[in-house]
């Protein structure tokens, strides 16, 4: 199929690629506390992750990240999709993907410093509005589980929502 027929058209809903990481080693995750100078999230913990670079695939884009986040490399599998509505176009797609990561300490980078958290001790640390969702979700998959779908928007009050896509049994 040529270019000309893949129906790009600017007046639909778009959205960015982007990855969110959850490296696990045992019963901890891999969480990026916010360096103190960035625009978003500085001081808070989030997964690792950021952009899909033009010419690169998620798989691709979520392994660079990782590496230059941290310095460390994993076998990494798709955990799910989330269609981020901040009621702009364009949107976000996340692309969730976890792994395990048995050697090595991460690195601090320019986006912060990598720590491992327990999923049991995450509310002892500031975090990002939907991490605690996110990573409830992930903790609880297994390298082929059928990857999940949502959605996340913000209410007219101003709290982020993430709903899950029921699944077929």
């Amino acid at each position: 199929m040529p270019v000309s027929d893949q129906g790009v058209n600017l007046d639909r809903y778009m959205l960015i690629p982007r990855t969110a990481i959850f490296v696990r080693r045992g019963d901890s995750f891999l969480l990026l506390k916010g360096a103190p100078t960035k625009r978003l999230w500085a001081g808070k913990y989030n997964g690792l992750g950021g952009h899909v670079e033009q010419g690169e695939d998620v798989l691709s884009a979520a392994r660079r990240e990782l590496l230059e986040e941290t310095g460390l490399e994993a076998d990494l599998w798709l955990c799910g999709t989330v269609v981020v509505d901040s009621g702009q176009n364009p949107g976000i797609c996340l692309y969730v993907y976890s792994g395990e990561c048995q050697r090595g300490e991460p690195k601090p980078s320019i986006e912060g410093a990598a720590t491992w958290v327990s999923f049991e001790a995450l509310e002892e640390f500031p975090v990002v509005e939907d991490l605690p969702v996110l990573l409830g979700r992930v903790v609880r998959m297994a390298p082929g589980d059928p990857p999940f779908s949502a959605r996340s928007h913000y209410t007219e009050d101003g709290q982020l929502t993430v709903r899950f896509a029921e699944e077929k049994k």
